[in-house]
């Protein structure tokens, strides 16, 4: 069985990581939208049109699951495509739950993208897994911009993520949760950079089980646990850039990459 992979760039890759480690024998097929990356910038009209030009895609290449490896495309997109594909969605919230649960301060930081943080759905999130937490949310534009060009460490990524974390922190945060799939990348970083005793919550690793429990219930041909299973990545950005990071984004990973071909 093929599981297909979304998200505006590189970022899901973080998410398709965590899928592999569970499913090492999973054939994983990725399309990051690096043409349109951000989407955190983008109408909903935009984001949702490009989500479902992908899905095409992805589905005409055999896909049997979806993966939407994107914060900001899932609040756009999943109840669409849920509604228009005969076939398991899967797509990606903000930890808000379980960091509510394991806040010992009462105060959470939610490091997300603008259209994320705006958007409907995470306000109904915060609204039903948060009572009587504080919730802190912080707009982190310059992280995807970093994941974006590979760069993971070093004085731009210290900069931009004391930036982010510092005020949460004087706020009393004591959990952060990484709502944009492309934070993770960072989140070595990120821990250097906080406190002892503040944790991180990122829902990449919940993501992987919910697709290992959809394939349980399913009748798959996945291949023997022995077998590693294919991965390809594509980009619809420029191929060049894309094969330049790979490496270290999945490092000892093997890895296929490609340019997307959208109506193909």
């Amino acid at each position: 069985m093929k599981i297909g992979l979304l998200d505006s760039g590189v970022g899901g890759l973080s998410v398709l990581r965590e899928i592999h480690r569970l499913l090492p024998a999973a054939d994983l097929h990725y399309v990051g939208d690096s043409a349109w990356c951000p989407y955190g910038a983008k109408s909903p009209e935009t984001i949702r049109e490009r989500v479902f030009t992908i899905a095409d895609y992805l589905l005409h290449h055999g896909t049997q699951i979806l993966v939407i490896a994107c914060n900001t495309a899932t609040i756009h997109g999943v109840g669409a495509l849920r509604a228009e594909y005969p076939l398991p969605v899967v797509g990606m919230e903000p930890g808000v739950r379980p960091a509510a649960a394991i806040t010992r301060t009462g105060v959470i930081g939610v490091l997300a993208t603008e259209a994320s943080l705006a958007g409907e759905k995470f306000h109904r999130l915060v609204h039903t897994h948060a009572q009587g937490v504080r919730v802190i949310t912080r707009p982190c534009p310059r992280f995807v911009q970093l994941v974006e060009q590979g760069i993971l460490n070093g004085p731009e990524v210290d900069e931009a993520i004391d930036e982010a974390i510092q005020p949460l922190l004087a706020a009393g945060a004591d959990v952060m949760v990484l709502g944009c799939t492309h934070y993770p990348f960072l989140e070595p970083v990120i821990l250097q950079r906080i406190p002892k005793g503040v944790q991180v919550v990122d829902t990449g690793p919940a993501v992987a089980r919910r697709v290992a429990s959809l394939l349980a219930s399913e009748s798959t041909d996945i291949a023997p646990a022995m077998q590693e299973g294919r991965i390809l990545v594509e980009t619809t950005g420029a191929l060049e850039r894309l094969r330049e990071i790979l490496p270290r984004l999945l490092p000892e990973t093997q890895v296929e990459s490609g340019l997307c071909r959208l109506g193909e």
